[in-house]
C-alpha cells in the first residue's frame, strides 16, 4: 500500500458499490481517516445500479458521495475496458483539492488485469507526482490481497455485502456470465 506523505488524514475512494470498493471504505474508517466516496460513471451499462450501490454503501457509513459522469463516443461493455483504472483515477485527480490526502481504489490480485499490480500504481504514483509534487497518493490496500482475501475481510468487519452490486452486465447479479459475477459464485460455493 501506498503510504500518505500529505498527513492530511482525508481518503476519497474510488466507490463503485463493489465488494472491492466498500472493502476500501471500511479499511480506511477503520484507520481512522476522514473518508469521501467518488463514484465514476464513465459509460458503463452497469452504471444505474452502480450509484445506487455506491450510495447506499455511503448511506450505511454514513460518508459522503460525489458523482462524475464521462460522455465518451459510446457505452462501454462488459469486460476488460483498456486504460479504465488510469481514466479512474485520473478522473478523479481532475477534482480534488490539492489537500485531498489518499486517492484510494479496491484493486486486488489474482486477476489478470494489468492495471491491478503493483507496477501499475507505481506507474500512476508517478504520474500524481508530476501534478501535485506527492501530496495526492494512491492508496491500494488490497493490492497483494486476493478476490477470497477481500471477502473475508467483509465478513469479519461487517461490511455490508448485501448492499454492494457486482454484475458488469447491469443485470440481476450473479448473471454467471461477466467476470465479476464469476468470481462471486466462486466465493459464494466456498463459503
Amino acid at each position: 500500500m501506498v503510504q500518505n506523505r500529505s498527513n492530511s488524514g482525508k481518503v476519497r475512494v474510488l466507490l463503485s458499490g463493489g465488494i472491492d470498493s466498500s472493502a476500501c471504505v471500511a479499511f480506511y474508517l477503520e484507520q481512522g481517516f476522514s473518508v469521501n466516496g467518488i463514484f465514476v460513471d464513465y459509460g458503463q451499462i452497469a452504471a444505474p445500479r452502480e450509484i445506487e450501490a455506491a450510495r447506499a454503501i455511503a448511506r450505511h457509513y454514513n460518508i459522503p458521495v460525489s458523482r462524475l459522469t464521462w460522455s465518451g463516443l459510446h457505452k462501454k461493455k462488459e469486460g476488460f475496458i483498456r486504460g479504465r483504472n488510469a481514466f479512474l483515477l485520473v478522473a478523479a485527480l481532475m477534482e480534488l483539492p490539492e489537500d485531498a490526502g489518499i486517492l484510494a481504489l479496491g484493486i486486488h490480485s489474482g486477476t489478470e488485469y494489468l492495471d491491478c499490480t503493483p507496477p501499475f500504481v507505481r506507474n500512476m504514483q508517478s504520474i500524481f507526482d508530476t501534478y501535485t509534487g506527492g501530496m495526492i497518493q494512491i492508496g491500494a490496500p488490497f493490492l497483494e490481497w486476493t478476490k477470497s482475501d477481500i471477502w473475508m475481510y467483509c465478513k469479519a468487519q461487517g461490511v455490508p455485502l448485501e448492499l454492494t452490486y457486482s454484475c458488469e452486465r447491469g443485470t440481476d447479479q450473479p448473471c454467471g456470465i461477466c467476470l465479476s459475477c464469476r468470481d462471486l459464485e466462486v466465493l459464494h460455493a466456498g463459503t
